[in-house]
């Protein structure tokens, strides 16, 4: 069984992994838009070399 009692180290620890868990969620939110947006230019940029040709 896991052991989560920490007893003095309790008010650091817990507070350290949850912005952890919040700047790796926002990391990974970032990535996902800026990746969308990367697709959506290509998809742009694709179409209008299409046009061109």
């Amino acid at each position: 069984m896991i052991d989560l009692d920490m007893s003095p180290y309790a008010a650091f620890v817990w507070p350290a992994w949850a912005i952890s868990g919040v700047a790796l969620a926002a990391l990974a939110g970032r990535t996902l838009l800026a990746a969308r947006r990367w697709s959506a230019e290509l998809r742009r940029l694709e179409a209008e070399q299409a046009g061109e040709g």
